[in-house]
């Protein structure tokens, strides 16, 4: 216990929630822009950066958010089914668009689908609108890995108390700019959600803030090289280690949100920078060997390969068992294997809600049989 204590001491000791971040001067992940007019697009960006731009296109960031009607998923199973109890739901999808319903073997409610969320390499997961303008979430969601729908994660209800409660949950103004604010570029305007005018998916705007005055500085180098002048674009790799996995984490979740949202157990592995600080490696104020993009390039696909880590574990890692530790790599060799680090050191774990199994980023030395360590 006092071990567990110490490393949490040590995780929150340098790491803030999203929310004490946006409280801050300056651009930070999904904060809301005073005006649209900054806001350029990602064929402006490609004018110098074509090849980032290109790659970045086709990674799960940018298709994290689409329309339901072009949901490659949906379009791929024109009948997906669930019940549970007397409820029963469908999806139904055709060339123009997928209608969702659920049944009590007396009545039936349906909507047309609104918004798909995730790409589907793990799940996806549904908006729709009633005729109100009101927006609600489904009480279902497709697992790749079951694939089929099943309950949405952290929405399971067995004994709901009417067709309503069964079929959907309604997703509040606040909490929509927020999942939104994730999953798109600028759709959250001077306090005004505007699903028209934002741009599906996470772009180069999403992650580097509006880009206009970063053009017109590159299009004017004598301006650009005043020493007198500001920064025109944001770039994160400026940022200190813990703010560095802090930026991440405004959507994949940092230590202090994941804490303040009373998330426990296997389900915190779903946040790879909330495990990744309680590390023992990651120290009081982190390594900027060990932020996530010391090890994930977020313009490129995610590598699955575990092989393809092992040349980041040795830049902290001496190599070889013969190897002493030095001031540049102060980590000892492993003694077991000199490959596919990650296979042991940051082992799989299932998470049921997902239905699947997430890499944990929590570095250690696993031991058989012990518990998954908070």
């Amino acid at each position: 216990m006092a071990l567990l204590l110490a490393t949490s001491a040590t995780a929150a000791m340098s790491q803030l929630s999203t929310e004490d971040h946006l409280a801050e001067p300056g651009f930070w992940p999904t904060r809301d822009e005073p005006s649209r007019e900054g806001f350029i697009g990602t064929e402006a960006c490609a004018t110098c950066h074509g090849t980032k731009v290109a790659t970045q296109k086709e990674t799960p960031m940018a298709q994290t958010l689409m329309p339901a009607a072009a949901a490659d998923i949906l379009r791929a199973h024109p009948l997906l089914t669930f019940r549970v109890g007397r409820f029963e739901y469908q999806i139904q999808s055709g060339p123009r668009q997928s209608a969702y319903s659920a049944s009590d073997g007396g009545r039936t409610l349906m909507y047309p689908l609104a918004w798909a969320f995730g790409t589907g390499r793990v799940a996806q997961s549904y908006l729709f609108r009633k005729e109100d303008g009101g927006t609600f979430e489904s009480r279902v969601s497709y697992f790749t890995h079951l694939g089929k729908i099943d309950f949405t994660p952290a929405r399971t209800l067995l004994s709901p108390a009417s067709l309503e409660e069964a079929m959907y949950r309604p997703v509040p103004s606040g909490e929509m700019q927020r999942c939104f604010a994730c999953h798109s570029t600028a759709s959250t305007i001077a306090g005004k959600f505007d699903e028209r005018q934002m741009t599906p998916g996470v772009t180069c705007e999403a992650c580097h803030g509006p880009g206009a005055a970063h053009v017109r500085a590159m299009d004017n180098p004598a301006s650009s090289k005043s020493t007198a002048m500001k920064p025109s674009i944001f770039n994160s790799a400026h940022l200190s280690p813990s703010d560095a996995v802090d930026f991440c984490g405004a959507c994949h979740g940092t230590w202090w949100d994941v804490k303040l949202a009373g998330v426990h157990g296997a389900s915190t592995t779903r946040s790879a920078p909330y495990r990744l600080v309680t590390s023992k490696c990651w120290g009081a104020k982190g390594d900027v060997r060990l932020t996530c993009t010391a090890c994930h390039d977020p313009h490129r696909q995610l590598e699955t390969a575990t092989v393809e880590y092992d040349r980041k574990c040795v830049a902290c890692h001496a190599n070889s068992p013969n190897a002493k530790p030095a001031s540049s790599q102060p980590g000892r060799a492993c003694p077991k294997a000199g490959s596919n680090c990650t296979s042991c050191h940051m082992p799989k774990v299932n998470v049921p809600e997902m239905h699947a199994d997430f890499t944990d980023h929590r570095i250690r030395i696993v031991k058989p049989g012990e518990a998954f360590p908070e």
